[in-house]
């Protein structure tokens, strides 16, 4: 059974940092890629950014220049490295396994506010 843990949201001040991550089990995580979306209140599910089994990553331009996806296929985890955030970045953030059936975890919180 494949299953998507992320961790690593929380509250943090706009200019902050934060670096969640996702922990995949049962899964042959090297060969597929990942992406996490995000979801604010009211509004659509939207990708944030994607890293395919061999690195290459896009992004969405709202995040451009300070978000960074990154894998470890030694520990089956993807981050996401979220600098300069801001109040717009406020969501609930997801982890997602692009394999032909589309597994997600359960979110994990990002509040930006002062």
């Amino acid at each position: 059974q494949v299953q998507l843990v992320e961790s690593g949201g929380g509250l943090v001040q706009p200019v902050g940092s934060l670096r969640p991550s996702c922990a995949v089990s049962g899964s042959m995580f090297r060969i597929y890629a990942m992406a996490w979306f995000r979801q604010a209140p009211g509004k659509q599910r939207e990708l944030v950014e994607r890293i395919t089994s061999s690195g290459t990553t896009n992004y969405a331009d709202a995040v451009k220049g300070r978000f960074t996806i990154s894998r470890d296929n030694a520990k089956n985890t993807v981050y996401l490295q979220m600098n300069s955030l801001k109040p717009e970045d406020t969501a609930v953030y997801y982890c997602n396994q692009q394999s032909a059936y589309q597994y997600w975890g359960q979110g994990t919180q990002v509040t930006v506010s002062s």
